[in-house]
């Protein structure tokens, strides 16, 4: 929020381009978008009209930045958008342009961001700028999809990007090299992915799943699903962050974004996944998954039955997510493992 308000004020601003999918019903983000466009910036908006639930206030806003100069594209044809993105381009003192690139899991909502957990990168990088760029171009229609340097997309690349990582790492498996997969998401439905995942276990791969709501896969099915585990967290935060980790034999490759693995995510959504390049960064987003792994509080799991079972603590001293999220330091991200 802060970001939007200092470069709608800002004069070496020169444009700001950005994908709503919610928006609070005061919104903040409405007015920065609204006072930049006055300030005589270019501001493009991707609205997604769709939005269930918000799809009058979402008309209501677009009008609004319509009327204040703002362009607006009312979603694309047979498509919901539903991937965050923003990108701000400034002129630099030097002359030079700089990119700022903001790449989330969470919508552009300061309402929702006080209940949901989420995860977000801040970069003026310029293999995301380049990325997020073509993809703004890509989305509004003024040229065509490329290969992407750091982002999955879709319609497009994502189904076939994941299933190739998850075969990568059976590959490893089979070979006797390190392997493992860790997914946080939101649901799980799409066949072909979850067809991958079974011959991943197949293979030898351990893969621990942390999925909040529908999951249409079997955890722990002898010859099929043995090395999947399924625990959904339910506490007083809602989990919405998306996290991918792939082990990579001994190089992670982690990915964040606000893509689900549904049909409808992947055939019928603008979506898009972004690789953590920075070694810190995907340090943090490792901590995120071993934190949601170890929860012993908030924790419910999948069995082969499709019935869930809170986790019980027993001798083991208790672990709330939603709580030592507020005391993490920088030690204990270094020190998170997932294998």
């Amino acid at each position: 929020m802060e970001l939007l308000d200092k470069a709608a004020e800002d004069p070496y601003v020169l444009s700001i381009k950005i994908t709503i999918y919610r928006l609070a019903k005061q919104s903040r983000i409405a007015d920065a978008l609204q006072r930049a466009a006055e300030n005589g910036k270019h501001v493009s908006v991707l609205f997604e009209v769709k939005a269930r639930f918000d799809e009058e206030n979402n008309i209501n806003q677009a009008q609004r930045l319509q009327k204040a100069g703002c362009f607006v594209i009312y979603g694309i044809s047979n498509f919901k958008t539903h991937t965050k993105l923003c990108l701000i381009v400034r002129k630099e003192e030097d002359d030079l342009v700089t990119r700022y690139v903001h790449l989330s899991s969470g919508n552009y909502n300061e309402v929702t961001s006080k209940l949901y957990t989420d995860m977000s990168l801040l970069t003026t990088k310029d293999s995301y700028a380049n990325d997020v760029s073509e993809f703004f171009n890509a989305i509004t229609g003024h040229s065509k999809p490329i290969k992407y340097n750091n982002l999955l997309t879709a319609p497009g690349d994502m189904r076939s990007g994941l299933i190739d990582l998850i075969n990568k790492e059976a590959e490893n498996s089979l070979k006797k090299l390190p392997a493992g997969i860790v997914i946080k998401i939101n649901s799980l439905q799409d066949l072909d992915v979850i067809n991958a995942l079974y011959r991943a276990s197949s293979a030898g791969v351990k893969i621990k799943l942390i999925v909040r709501g529908m999951c249409c896969l079997k955890p722990g099915k002898n010859g099929l699903s043995e090395n999947i585990t399924v625990k959904s967290i339910v506490g007083n935060f809602l989990e919405h962050s998306r996290v991918y980790y792939f082990h990579n034999n001994g190089d992670p490759l982690v990915y964040g974004g606000s893509a689900d693995v549904m049909v409808r995510s992947l055939d019928r959504r603008i979506e898009s996944l972004y690789l953590i390049t920075d070694d810190f960064l995907k340090q943090e987003a490792i901590n995120i998954l071993h934190y949601n792994l170890r929860d012993n509080v908030n924790s419910y799991y999948l069995k082969d039955d499709s019935n869930y079972v809170k986790e019980l603590v027993d001798n083991e001293a208790p672990f709330n997510i939603h709580e030592k999220f507020y005391t993490v330091t920088t030690n204990d991200v270094l020190k998170a493992k997932l294998f």
